[in-house]
């Protein structure tokens, strides 16, 4: 029997499925706190459903970019060797990229899951980072892009299109910044991010972009993070009206909404794996359900269902579980 997989072909098959929340963090006691809590629930779900980057870019003292560097890679080669940890590294043209990549690449290229290359303008910085990422042994890493500035989302797709990119993410704060006043502050919160003109334009570019390339979107942060109505609205909304696949955690209380917003229902699952149980009986030809009729088409949707509930832990009919074995 061939896998789905196989037979699915199209760039929304092609993707590879990340886990649906990437949790940052960049002080001592929040990346051990972030650890911690990635090995309990990959745990209690049986299935990594987060990510841990650890940050160098916004976590590192200014003046102490190599001993933090140190420390991040102290950190990540003590975890779980099949734990999934990235590093965002700093940006091209700063002082400490090179350092970054020498340390965290040179010394444990195969301790990270992916690299995270902020302030990323164009194609060109990309071939950049790849040149000195590969150079210090790191030419198997996957890099995800941070698209934070107008120009960054003018060439979305450019960098979407790029082999090594895995991952576009939208960095909100910096976009709003980057239009010097002409964006108000309301757009960084939870309710202008996703009224405002620009920043939606800019959310739907990056994932468009991505999903035109079989990548995949991660939606920014929600500062709010003691408000978790809030929290569960934006994980929402960033799902199911804005097709992203992936979305940033700042917080511990923020990684659970995420993974709920991101999870199938329930009776999505069981239509799906019903759906897909009948068509591998018809060798993936047209067949009728219900009333309704399906093919390769409608299959890739509901294979991208299955896909998504394994990812967020969630449980699965036997005939469907056999697929992810």
């Amino acid at each position: 029997m061939k896998h789905p997989r196989e037979v699915l072909l199209g760039a929304q098959a092609a993707a590879r499925v990340l886990p649906v929340c990437d949790h940052y963090s960049g002080v001592e006691v929040r990346m051990r706190k972030s650890l911690q809590l990635q090995a309990e629930l990959q745990q209690e779900f049986g299935v990594g459903v987060m990510d841990v980057t650890l940050d160098c870019e916004d976590g590192a003292p200014v003046g102490g970019e190599k001993e933090h560097a140190e420390l991040v890679l102290s950190l990540a080669t003590s975890a779980s060797s099949d734990a999934r940890v990235a590093v965002r590294v700093h940006p091209l043209g700063h002082p400490a990229f090179e350092q970054d990549i020498a340390i965290l690449v040179g010394q444990a290229s195969s301790r990270w899951c992916h690299i995270m290359l902020p302030k990323v303008e164009s194609v060109a910085d990309i071939h950049t980072a790849v040149q000195a990422i590969d150079a210090a042994g790191g030419a198997h890493l996957p890099l995800h892009a941070l698209i934070e500035s107008p120009l960054a989302v003018h060439n979305a797709f450019g960098i979407a299109a790029h082999p090594r990119v895995q991952s576009l993410s939208f960095g909100l704060m910096d976009f709003v910044s980057a239009h010097g006043g002409a964006v108000p502050a309301s757009a960084m919160g939870v309710a202008g991010q996703f009224s405002h003109p620009l920043v939606v334009q800019a959310k739907l570019s990056i994932a468009s972009a991505c999903h035109a390339h079989g990548k995949t979107p991660s939606h920014c942060v929600v500062t709010e993070f003691n408000d978790a109505q809030a929290m569960q609205s934006a994980a929402s909304r960033a799902a199911f009206e804005f097709g992203f696949t992936r979305m940033w955690s700042i917080h511990p209380s923020q990684v659970r909404p995420i993974l709920a917003a991101f999870s199938p229902s329930g009776v999505e699952v069981e239509q799906a794996a019903d759906i897909l149980q009948v068509a591998v009986k018809a060798d993936w030809a047209p067949i009728q359900l219900g009333g309704q009729l399906h093919d390769r088409a409608s299959y890739r949707f509901f294979w991208s269902v299955l896909e998504r509930a394994h990812a967020t832990g969630h449980a699965l009919p036997a005939h469907a579980l056999l697929y992810f074995q």
